[in-house]
């Protein structure tokens, strides 16, 4: 199962959405706090439907807490700034998509722990891609090197 890690996120519908995808590709989510919203928004419920009861979603006190828990060496950080592009990686079960919060991204103390960062290509110039349309990309390229298990 591939892990969905979203690193303090900010948008409550960016998050719903997440919540969806993952309950569509059988993902875990991780949220590491503090979240800048509740689980119980209404606009994160809205934008997750009725899958938010289909999926795995667990709640990190810090991300130290989910790195003691998981491989660092399987955990691959998105970044306008790596030079590896996700479709570059030959990804495996249990691994992790770590994505930063919506106004920043990853910060650098965060980025720098992590040896595998990849990237989205996007036009010059342009900074990054909404988060659940980001998480969504890669996602589904893993899912697809998987064979789209659990189908």
């Amino acid at each position: 199962m591939i892990n969905i890690l979203l690193y303090k996120p900010l948008i409550p519908h960016n998050t719903g959405n997440i919540i969806r995808l993952c309950a569509n590709i059988g993902a875990k989510l991780h949220l590491v706090k503090p979240l800048g919203f509740s689980l119980e928004d209404k606009n994160l419920r809205r934008a997750g439907l009725d899958y938010f009861d289909m999926s795995i979603v667990t709640i990190h006190s810090s991300f130290d807490d989910y790195v003691s828990k998981h491989d660092v060496n399987r955990i691959f950080a998105t970044s306008a700034k790596a030079k590896t592009i996700y479709t570059e990686i030959k990804y495996k079960i249990d691994d992790t998509l770590l994505f930063g919060p919506e106004d920043i991204g990853l910060p650098e103390e965060i980025y720098k722990t992590i040896p595998n960062k990849i990237k989205i290509p996007m036009q010059p110039n342009n900074r990054s891609i909404n988060l659940s349309n980001a998480v969504a990309i890669v996602s589904y390229e893993v899912w697809r090197q998987l064979g789209f298990s659990n189908l």
